[in-house]
């Protein structure tokens, strides 16, 4: 069962917070090779993003509202996929402390986000308490919510937490690829083929009230996981080769 602390969510700002991880310090030959990669990253998602064909949907029908700061939460494994799609819009992601994190941070700090160091392992208070400053800027937070070592597909509670602090609503978000490389590591990491299409399924709002205790949160928590998993099946099934000919014929 998730523990929550609810005196960190309900006043972000407590002197009860505990200490966060201490910063990670890299040799100096890790902090040339995370520049040279996470440049080279960078633009390998500029090449090929520009080559992706979208189609964005929200259960409910319309369009995400992107005017408005709110929190998104989808798999590590889709990051790579959404990072040219939304960038340069001012969006802030969590990344951990870690080697393999900071590479990520420098990366999609590249692509125009900003990096909150931190996770739900290491720095997750001080991580929450600076999406808490995102969101208080009128930015966006997005949490990859199974990272940063998994388990794959089991979501952790910082969003719910998050939108307990600053009452703006969790969107769970997932994209399928009509064609794809998938990394063999623990997220199974989805790398998009050029000109593949992209199917991004936003699922409706979980609001989250302001005095909610333990059980509404752990109830929410669950909300979320549910959203989690009803969005990336729905958006899986539309870039099947079957669901692709009945779009075709459509169109």
């Amino acid at each position: 069962m998730t523990r929550y602390n609810l005196r960190v969510a309900s006043n972000p700002q407590s002197e009860s917070v505990p200490k966060e991880a201490p910063a990670r310090h890299f040799t100096l030959r890790q902090r040339i090779f995370i520049s040279l990669v996470s440049s080279l990253a960078a633009a390998v998602i500029f090449l090929i993003g520009i080559t992706m064909r979208w189609t964005v949907e929200m259960e409910g029908g319309g369009d995400p509202d992107l005017s408005v700061a709110n929190i998104y939460a989808f798999w590590h494994e889709c990051i790579f996929a959404l990072a040219w799609r939304y960038s340069h819009l001012g969006m802030a992601v969590v990344t951990s402390r870690s080697y393999d994190g900071e590479f990520i941070a420098r990366t999609i700090e590249k692509l125009g986000y900003s990096a909150i160091r931190g996770s739900s392992s290491r720095g997750g208070v001080g991580a929450l308490l600076g999406m808490h400053d995102v969101i208080g800027r009128g930015n966006h937070a997005i949490f990859t919510i199974d990272g940063p070592r998994g388990p794959r597909h089991v979501a952790k509670p910082g969003p719910i937490l998050l939108a307990k602090n600053t009452q703006r609503p969790v969107y769970c978000l997932h994209v399928a690829l009509s064609s794809k490389w998938r990394l063999r590591s623990w997220d199974k990491m989805m790398i998009p083929k050029p000109f593949t299409r992209a199917y991004a399924r936003v699922s409706r709002p979980i609001q989250v009230p302001s005095d909610a205790d333990a059980a509404t949160l752990e109830r929410l928590h669950a909300d979320m996981q549910c959203g989690l998993i009803r969005v990336m099946e729905y958006a899986e099934a539309q870039v099947r080769p079957s669901a692709q000919k009945v779009r075709a014929a459509a169109d």
